[in-house]
């Protein structure tokens, strides 16, 4: 069967969607990526598309650092309300979706209360690909809550699986 090539993305899903945040100019937002990859171990640094037109990835540009965090499949309801709300229509985007957070350990960055992994990360360089911006950053902080020693044990921590957005909002597997 051929496939669209405006779906390709689908065929990746599903994927653990991250929360973006970042802050700056008295603002925090946060939205959730699913295009996101490690690039080097050694040092450690990763990449995340991001749409250039969001308010956090501007934010993200401007502060030249964000956070990536892994959420239990608890949050999945706050997720989602990160993925339908402007950042740019509200002071506190993770507030509003019922998300506490402080200040990251190394980088002033949003560090979320219900993260079961966080990864604080420095702005390295910015690459226009298609529709999207490649952030790539270096990673100066990595840190988990439990449920993680190397691999993860998914009898502790539990997944949220991403499956496409759907009629406004995230469509997730069953179970997750």
């Amino acid at each position: 069967m051929k496939v669209d090539p405006s779906l390709v993305h689908r065929l990746f899903y599903p994927q653990v969607p991250l929360v973006m945040a970042a802050k700056a100019g008295g603002r925090a937002s946060a939205m959730p990526v699913v295009s996101y990859l490690s690039v080097s171990e050694k040092p450690p640094i990763v990449a995340v598309a991001c749409s250039p037109q969001g308010f956090t990835c501007r934010l993200a540009r401007r502060s030249r650092c964000f956070s990536l965090s892994v959420l239990d499949r608890e949050d999945a309801s706050a997720l989602s309300k990160l993925a339908t709300t402007s950042g740019a229509a509200v002071k506190d985007k993770l507030a509003q979706a019922g998300l506490a957070h402080s200040d990251g350990m190394k980088l002033k960055v949003p560090v979320l209360g219900a993260a079961v992994a966080t990864l604080e990360c420095r702005l390295l360089s910015t690459s226009r690909l298609g529709d999207h911006l490649l952030l790539v950053a270096s990673v100066e902080a990595a840190y988990t809550t439990g449920g993680f020693s190397g691999f993860w044990d998914y009898h502790r921590y539990r997944p949220i699986l991403y499956a496409g957005w759907q009629e406004g909002e995230l469509s997730r597997y069953p179970g997750t």
